[in-house]
């Protein structure tokens, strides 16, 4: 049975989600601000946490930013009444797996934790090797010789889609669906940008990458 830890500080919309979620075959553990959330994500495991960006005293992006920064890699879905483009995107960049605006429906929402929690299930290795690099996919962590590399969440999951398509050609269009959502838009551009960051980590010449390979016209492939 999945654990979900629901962050919503409107009490009518937590108990509807906590019945919903319980009728669906879930555990559900409810807390109503910030620091109850952090509380329980410290003292016991969850697969999944639902994050209302609108709490009390420290907002939901500061909470995902914080448990993010602590090691937490467990999959976070942001809940929000505002229908603002950039918010998503910084909801992702500070390590959020999916967004959902307010109001949804209970079946997007059932939909959208059932693909989350399948790709938090894995599907492939939970470490991945490339000359002296090491991708753990459990602590959301990249090591080079034994010792922390600092990626941002979407660096990170950009590596991630790039290594577990070995030698295989993904598109900007790929990239961004795996790294954003296919609900977020954002600019090839800033595919671009964020892979010149991480080479920039991993390349011993980010001006002439041999890891993550570009095709003009086309996308990345990774080489390592």
């Amino acid at each position: 049975m999945n654990r979900i830890l629901v962050v919503e500080d409107e009490p009518d919309i937590a108990l509807g989600l906590e019945q919903d979620l319980r009728l669906e075959g879930y555990e559900v553990q409810v807390a109503a601000d910030s620091e109850q959330a952090l509380d329980w994500v410290e003292k016991s495991a969850f697969d999944l946490i639902l994050l209302d960006v609108m709490l009390p005293g420290k907002d939901g992006f500061a909470v995902c930013r914080e448990l993010r920064r602590s090691g937490t890699t467990t999959p976070i879905i942001m809940l929000t009444a505002k229908r603002n483009e950039a918010e998503k995107v910084l909801g992702l960049e500070l390590g959020a797996d999916d967004y959902v605006t307010k109001p949804f429906s209970p079946m997007e929402l059932r939909a959208r934790i059932r693909a989350v929690l399948r790709r938090g299930s894995g599907d492939g290795p939970d470490l991945f090797r490339f000359g002296d690099f090491e991708v753990d996919f459990e602590r959301f962590e990249l090591r080079r010789s034994g010792k922390a590399v600092d990626l941002t969440p979407i660096e990170f999951k950009l590596l991630a889609a790039l290594v577990r398509s070995p030698r295989t050609l993904l598109s900007r269009q790929q990239l961004l669906d795996k790294a954003w959502g296919r609900d977020v838009y954002v600019t090839d551009r800033v595919v671009d940008t964020h892979i010149g960051n991480l080479r920039r980590k991993i390349e011993a010449s980010p001006d002439k990458p041999v890891i993550v390979v570009s095709v003009r016209g086309f996308g990345y492939r990774f080489e390592g």
